[in-house]
């Protein structure tokens, strides 16, 4: 599978310079970091979050955990793990699982980690298991706009 059709009209809709990493097909986070030799904490991992207002897209460092009630706390939202078929309805040019750090690419409000901010650059999903998009930290950041931010993650 290539990259999602979705994710590269919102790269190119940014004019954000981007590298299509290729590795062995690995389904986690850190699996995917070791196959593609990248320091975890580069790699952006996305998390589908839902509640009674809607779905939330949370990106973290793939060596991080949310902490749900901070999350929930910053947000003001009883935000709780969204499921695989929900995933799989707004994501459907992605592989289940390979979701791209790029909610707004997808309408979906996002919130982003302070721990990814001052990384020479970012990795993240680009739609399947076999692929990552790399951006600068700054083209990161500024593709996801005037998304909330702030601290809810603990290291593993």
């Amino acid at each position: 599978m290539a990259i999602a059709y979705t994710v590269e009209q919102y790269l190119n809709r940014h004019h954000v310079p981007y590298q299509v990493v290729s590795h062995p097909r690995a389904v986690t986070s850190l699996k995917t970091a070791e196959a593609a030799n990248i320091r975890p904490a580069l790699l952006a991992k996305a998390v589908l979050l839902e509640d009674e207002q809607g779905y939330v897209v949370a990106v973290l460092p793939a060596t991080h955990h949310i902490k749900l009630n901070k999350l929930r706390s910053q947000m003001g939202r009883n935000v709780r793990m969204a499921s695989e078929d929900e995933i799989a309805e707004l994501f459907t040019d992605c592989e289940t699982g390979a979701i791209p750090a790029l909610g707004p690419a997808y309408g979906i409000e996002t919130v982003w980690d302070d721990s990814l901010a001052g990384q020479s650059g970012i990795y993240f999903e680009a739609g399947d298991h076999e692929e990552l998009i790399r951006v600068s930290a700054e083209g990161f950041v500024d593709m996801l706009g005037t998304a909330r931010h702030g601290h809810f993650t603990s290291e593993m």
